[in-house]
């Protein structure tokens, strides 16, 4: 969140579905506690007696929080330095697609898309295959077929060094109707019905921790937004208002967390 984010941990970038079709609210523990409190801190470092208090707030035990913090610092999730804790490189570069599947930076759209192919060999390692396909992921393409990939360009964001090296970028416009376009692109039907699924969760959730907890799987489908031009989006687009409702509980998490973390 933005200044002490919650929802900020699950290893998934999308939404989960559920066995109901609507995305999986995930319990809370204390690893989720903590790291949602790092990725919403700017600088991303904390002592360990805030995240402590932090933990405490959910109810979870102080021995809890600081085993808790020995295992993330072995799994590469965090680094330890004079007694406090900061989040590694992988998941800042996360905090930062958070960060901006909060706030996108758009740019005027004039019915051009960004187009890459990619360009290098057929065979390519597994391990350059898969971080061009995160590297897309992350830029909110979509790919048409295998090597292919668009979006409308109405996004500014710079390329991860795993889609600037591996693909040619061009300009293009559609010759048919571009609406047909994203319709074969993205499910936008069933995003919107568990976006709007979540807003109704998290009106009906009175406890902090349950609201946190919704506040999770929003921030993680956020993540999977296509971010579209409004003339391109149903007239219903639940996108703003996913936005919005989880500013709001981020400002509640912030007067909560701030009195117990500082």
């Amino acid at each position: 969140m933005g200044a002490a984010g919650a929802g900020t941990v699950a290893a998934g970038d999308a939404g989960d579905a559920g066995d109901a079709g609507v995305p999986t609210l995930r319990p809370l523990t204390a690893r989720s506690v903590v790291l949602s409190t790092l990725l919403g801190h700017h600088p991303a470092e904390l002592p360990a007696r805030a995240l402590v208090r932090a933990g405490e707030l959910f109810g979870t035990a102080d021995g809890t929080v600081r085993v808790a913090l020995t295992r993330m610092v072995a799994a590469g999730d965090l680094e330890q330095r004079d007694g406090a804790y900061r989040l590694s490189a992988r998941l800042l570069a996360r905090q930062a697609r958070q960060d901006d599947s909060r706030s996108p930076q758009l740019r005027d759209w004039a019915g051009q898309w960004e187009i890459a192919l990619v360009t290098g060999e057929r065979r390519r390692p597994a391990a350059e295959r898969a971080a061009l396909r995160q590297a897309m992921g992350t830029l909110r393409l979509a790919e048409l077929r295998e090597g292919s990939w668009l979006r409308p360009a109405n996004l500014e964001r710079p390329r991860p060094p795993a889609a600037a090296e591996q693909c040619a970028w061009l300009i293009g416009t559609p010759e048919g109707d571009p609406a047909q376009l994203v319709a074969s692109l993205w499910d936008l039907e069933t995003w919107s019905r568990h976006a709007r699924w979540l807003l109704s969760a998290l009106d009906a959730a009175d406890e902090l921790a349950g609201r946190f907890t919704v506040a999770a799987a929003i921030l993680r489908h956020l993540l999977a937004d296509p971010v579209l031009p409004g003339p391109l989006l149903p007239a219903d687009w639940p996108g703003e208002a996913l936005r919005r409702s989880y500013g709001g509980f981020d400002e509640e998490f912030r007067a909560a967390i701030l009195g117990h973390a500082d």
